[in-house]
């Protein structure tokens, strides 16, 4: 998993929670980096796992929730980091239809050995898209932070929908409709 995932997921903390929960959640946590990241290395999936358990087991606020917490969090950041990007689209809809085709393959000419979701596309009209989310990461909450993100980018009103295809969140299914 990319660092920048990592800092900004510290920094989100740092914000809402304080320097002393980063400092408690690295110290109960047997972290293959030991703790330390910088946002261009690549670092096991499981140092996330750990950090955002311990988070949550802090704080009683769910893993999902966090998640979507996280996922609303880092649109920000690539809004900052990659303005020219989502400036070329026009809407909510048009953007979340070229995750895989356009913005994932942007992503791996920065980050070549980046691990990321895919998203198949099962319906699109000018109101809804259906896609499918798989990531043996199970991280389906961080997408639906960053879909609502980009509803409030656009100035879009959505209802979003998702159902587990898999139990384990590896495959969710998402249902967007855009309101009026």
């Amino acid at each position: 998993m990319k660092g920048i995932v990592f800092t900004e997921f510290l920094d989100l903390v740092e914000s809402k929670f304080g320097l002393e929960m980063v400092d408690k959640i690295i110290s109960s946590s047997d972290l293959e980096s030991g703790g330390s990241y910088t946002s261009i290395g690549t670092y096991e999936f499981s140092d996330m796992l750990q950090l955002i358990t311990n988070l949550s087991n802090n704080t009683d606020i769910s893993v999902d929730d966090l998640l979507l917490i996280y996922g609303e969090h880092f649109f920000s950041v690539l809004k900052s980091s990659y303005p020219a990007m989502l400036a070329e689209y026009s809407g909510s809809l048009e953007l979340l239809s070229s995750i895989e085709n356009h913005i994932h393959v942007e992503v791996r000419k920065i980050y070549p050995d980046a691990e990321l979701p895919s998203f198949e596309i099962l319906s699109r009209s000018d109101d809804s898209l259906r896609m499918v989310y798989r990531s043996s990461r199970a991280m389906h909450m961080f997408g639906l932070g960053l879909m609502r993100s980009t509803f409030k980018h656009f100035n879009q009103k959505s209802d979003i929908q998702y159902e587990k295809i898999e139990e384990d969140g590896s495959v969710v299914e998402f249902k967007v409709q855009l309101l009026s």
